[in-house]
C-alpha cells in the first residue's frame, strides 16, 4: 500500500508539522554559515518536502545516494532526530559529507559510505523504507538503479530523485528522461514543485508556507527540480 503523494497531502504535511519545520529550517539556516563549508544543493521547498515526508512514514532505515556536502543529508537527519527512530545510509564518490554533520545528528543514526554506489550494491540495505538519490545525473546512472536498486526496495516506499525538472522538461538522454519514462511505462505519477514546470503548484506552497510564517527563505534559489513518488 503507497501514500499518494500530490497537492493536497503536502499541504496537510506543512500545516501538521508546522512548528517543527519552523524550528528546524532555523538549525538548517545556522548550518549555512561558518565554520561549517557547507554548501546547499537543494532548494527550500524540496529540502522541506523531503523533512515532511520523512516525518510522516517514519521510516526506519533511509537510502541516501548522493550527499556532496551534506545539505539533504542533514535534513534527512534532522527528520530522523524528531521521529525518534531510523537510521540513514549515505553513499558518495566523496567524503565532504563528513565534516559538515554535526555529531549530534549523525551519532548513532549514521552510516556513511565513501564510493561510487554503483560498486557498493551490496551494502545498500535492501530494508530501505525511504530512498533519496542525487548522484550522476547521466541516462547510465538512472538505468542503473532503476534495473539494480529499485527491484531490492519494497513497493509503496517514498523515492525523491533530484536535479529533473531545471526546465519544464528534462533534456533528453538525461536522468531525469529516463526516469520519467520508467514512471509513464508504469502510470505512476510523480510529485514536484519545480518553478519551470508546475509554477501554480509553487506559488501555492508558497501561498502555505506565508500564512504558517516559514516563508522567509534560507537560500536564494527556487528552482526545486525534485520529483517525489510512491514506488511501484
Amino acid at each position: 500500500m503507497y501514500q499518494t503523494i500530490d497537492i493536497d497531502h503536502i499541504i496537510h504535511l506543512y500545516r501538521t508539522y508546522a512548528h517543527d519545520l519552523d524550528r528546524v529550517r532555523e538549525k538548517q539556516r545556522k548550518l549555512l554559515g561558518p565554520p561549517t563549508s557547507l554548501k546547499a544543493q537543494l532548494d527550500d521547498i524540496e529540502a522541506e518536502i523531503t523533512y515532511l515526508l520523512l516525518r510522516d512514514t517514519r521510516p526506519e532505515t533511509v537510502v541516501e545516494i548522493g550527499t556532496f556536502h551534506g545539505w539533504s543529508t542533514t535534513w534527512i537527519l534532522q527528520a530522523l532526530q524528531d521521529n525518534d527512530t531510523g537510521h540513514l545510509y549515505s553513499y558518495d564518490i566523496v567524503d565532504h559529507v563528513v565534516r559538515n554533520v554535526p555529531e549530534r545528528l549523525s551519532t548513532g543514526r549514521w552510516t556513511f559510505t565513501q564510493g561510487d554506489a554503483r560498486e557498493n550494491l551490496e551494502k545498500i540495505p535492501d530494508t530501505a523504507d525511504f530512498l533519496f538519490i542525487d548522484a550522476a545525473h547521466s541516462a547510465s546512472f538512472a538505468r542503473w538503479y532503476i534495473g539494480e536498486v529499485f527491484p531490492r526496495m519494497r513497493p509503496g516506499i517514498p523515492v525523491c530523485v533530484h536535479d529533473v525538472f531545471h526546465g519544464s522538461r528534462p533534456l533528453p538522454f538525461t536522468e531525469g528522461a529516463v526516469v520519467l519514462r520508467w514512471l509513464a511505462d508504469r502510470e505512476n505519477a510523480c510529485f514536484t514543485a519545480s518553478l519551470a514546470r508546475a509554477p501554480q503548484i509553487h506559488e501555492r506552497l508558497n501561498d502555505v508556507k506565508r500564512t504558517l510564517a516559514v516563508g522567509h527563505p534560507l537560500r536564494d534559489s527556487r528552482d526545486n527540480p525534485m520529483i517525489f513518488f510512491a514506488l511501484r
